[in-house]
């Protein structure tokens, strides 16, 4: 029986770009989801995911086998026949079984095609009611329908603010170096980008639209 959870928090390891920043994500009661080769680095660092799934075109039949054997719980799909990407697949089967707190770690990469449609999952997950967060070893990106505070963080320099939406109004900032007073935000322009907290706690309100927040550093 798969598992069920709507409160435990969901990780997906994705065939992107992974390192040791990615392994000490995951915290005690995660469920791990290894999607494609994903899988295959969880358990080439002695980590058996709870669930491993995709095509699996990205490892070799070795690998396929180490997976299969090691993983609890794995899921084939024919890479002709899906209509998904393995992150989307892996992100969509982490909703069905009820996790609404996401972290997708090895999104982004050097696939830019890959890493913006792996942007644009948090709109999916944002409908369904969950919180997703893209991670790597730079950049931490969020989405926002609705007001949120930032807690300061030294891992990350900088917080930039782009629409997803063609526009996000009503956005105020404060506890920023640059703050905001009910600003629309349009798609192409720069106002959002690279902007610092100035307290311990930063707070965003929109009135509309999707805000993606980007926490980075260089």
């Amino acid at each position: 029986m798969p598992q069920q959870s709507s409160t435990r928090r969901a990780v997906i390891y994705t065939g992107g770009s992974l390192g040791p920043w990615s392994l000490a994500l995951a915290q005690p009661g995660d469920y791990l989801i290894g999607a494609d080769k994903g899988a295959y680095y969880l358990i080439q660092n002695g980590i058996a995911p709870h669930l491993a799934l995709g095509d699996f075109d990205s490892v070799d039949a070795a690998a396929l086998e180490r997976i299969r054997a090691e993983a609890k719980e794995t899921a084939e799909y024919d890479a002709v026949d899906k209509d998904w990407s393995d992150t989307e697949l892996a992100l969509r089967e982490a909703l069905a079984r009820g996790y609404r707190d996401i972290v997708i770690a090895g999104g982004l990469g050097t696939r830019f095609d890959h890493s913006l449609a792996n942007v644009q999952l948090l709109a999916v997950a944002n409908e369904a009611g969950a919180a997703a967060l893209l991670v790597d070893a730079h950049n931490e990106i969020r989405l926002l329908t609705a007001g949120s505070r930032l807690q300061a963080d030294q891992r990350y320099t900088y917080v930039s603010l782009l629409p997803l939406t063609s526009e996000v109004t009503g956005v105020t900032l404060t506890g920023f170096a640059y703050p905001l007073q009910d600003a629309t935000l349009r798609q192409g322009m720069s106002l959002g980008v690279s902007n610092l907290l100035s307290a311990e706690e930063g707070f965003i309100s929109l009135r509309s639209g999707s805000l993606l927040v980007i926490r980075s550093r260089d």
